[in-house]
């Protein structure tokens, strides 16, 4: 049974999820609380460890939870879900690429997702910053390292920002975010 929830929940996260894992993070987070595969707190940090690790976020998340819930395949079955949508729409979409992007209304319909989706990584990069800063709503908590972390990664990007033209790479971001949150928090 646990197979099956894995593979219809990590389905449902393929199909729905627009914008790469960013946008994917609320529904990653309503599928395994409502399956009661983990709490808030744990699927935060699986979200941090996924950012952090080689490979997709969505696929890490697939990966780690079917592991825990159903085995080996359990993950394999996870993965398989979140990424067959994805797998299945590429597959369409390159057979009728070449008439569709001419399309005046499809251009259109591309521009307004594009809008929702920097929304909802802005919302969910928001949500997770309080949350870890402040604590959840029924357990309000400051936490003064997380917000000193949040600071100094904000003034190193908009330092970078500032004295580079194309800002700074991603993956030295993280591994600055991982050094200084080892200092922070030992």
């Amino acid at each position: 049974m646990i197979w099956l929830e894995l593979f219809l929940g990590f389905l449902r996260v393929g199909a729905f999820s627009f914008g790469g894992a960013y946008g994917a993070i609320p529904l990653i987070r309503d599928v395994v609380i409502s399956y009661g595969w983990m709490d808030d707190e744990v699927l935060s940090y699986m979200i941090a460890v996924s950012e952090s690790t080689p490979g997709p976020i969505m696929v890490n998340v697939a990966t780690y939870i079917g592991n825990t819930q159903g085995g080996l395949p359990g993950a394999i079955l996870a993965t398989a879900a979140v990424v067959l949508p994805a797998f299945v729409i590429i597959l369409l979409i390159m057979r009728f690429m070449k008439n569709a992007m001419k399309n005046r209304y499809v251009q259109a319909v591309l521009g307004g997702l594009k809008a929702c989706i920097i929304g909802i990584i802005l919302a969910t990069g928001v949500f997770m910053m309080l949350e870890n800063c402040i604590g959840s709503v029924n357990a309000v908590s400051f936490d003064y390292r997380a917000l000193i972390l949040t600071g100094i990664l904000a003034a190193v990007y908009i330092g970078a920002r500032k004295l580079r033209k194309g800002g700074m790479s991603p993956i030295l971001l993280i591994a600055i975010a991982a050094a200084v949150g080892v200092i922070i928090y030992r």
